[in-house]
């Protein structure tokens, strides 16, 4: 299927009209984020833990220490809420009440499981590293037994699954647009910068091309 099919927890009801659950553009807004919200409950106490993600094809691998209650506790089949948001900009009306933000997010629900077969840890510890940079993975030096032991990644199947998206510019009181006040779109943007070398680094070692690390 090309859409996710909404379900009871995953139907949009406040402003519906901004909801979508066409796969592509799902996709398009979790491949473009590099840090999520994990949402899970543990003996009657809540959490919300912000931690790494990518996606592979149709589910979101899940990054963390072994040592996280987060990754230890959903790992045991804990229902989880994971988002993830971009900021497109800053929406200025001519009131306050209708001031806003242009922005994608995605919330998908279910069970992540912990992931125990080494040859899909590793693979998706090649997803993390090259979705920050490509072709890093392949570049430095791989993780080791004790390196993989120490590291825990989450599986989450991406099954129920809801986008919203806010574009364009402010929607002003019909009253309010012949009043004397500036509004539009502030656009915001994530740019990768000029990279800044690691004090001991060997001599003659060319920079990174800050074009594998450019923001999508």
């Amino acid at each position: 299927m090309d859409s996710y099919t909404p379900t009871a927890r995953t139907q949009v009801r406040r402003l519906p009209k901004r909801a979508t659950y066409d796969k592509e553009q799902v996709h398009a807004i979790l491949d473009e984020g590099y840090i999520c919200h994990v949402g899970f409950v543990v003996d009657g106490q809540p959490f919300v833990i912000p931690t790494g993600y990518v996606r592979f094809g149709d589910q979101l691998y899940i990054h963390g220490s072994s040592a996280s209650r987060m990754l230890r506790s959903a790992g045991q089949g804990l229902d989880v809420c994971v988002t993830v948001t971009l900021v497109d900009g800053f929406v200025l009306a001519r009131s306050v009440f209708h001031h806003s933000m242009n922005y994608r997010s995605v919330v998908a629900l279910g069970k992540a499981r912990l992931v125990v077969d080494v040859e899909e840890k590793r693979a998706a510890l090649r997803c993390f590293t090259n979705h920050i940079v490509k072709g890093r993975w392949e570049e430095a030096r791989q993780p080791n037994e004790q390196e993989l032991k120490a590291t825990s990644v989450l599986a989450l199947p991406l099954e129920e699954v809801s986008a919203k998206v806010r574009a364009g510019p402010p929607i002003d009181d019909e009253e309010d647009y012949s009043m004397p006040i500036w509004a539009g779109v502030v656009p915001i943007r994530q740019q990768a910068g000029e990279p800044l070398p690691d004090d001991r680094i060997l001599p003659g070692i060319p920079a990174v091309d800050v074009r594998r690390a450019a923001l999508r």
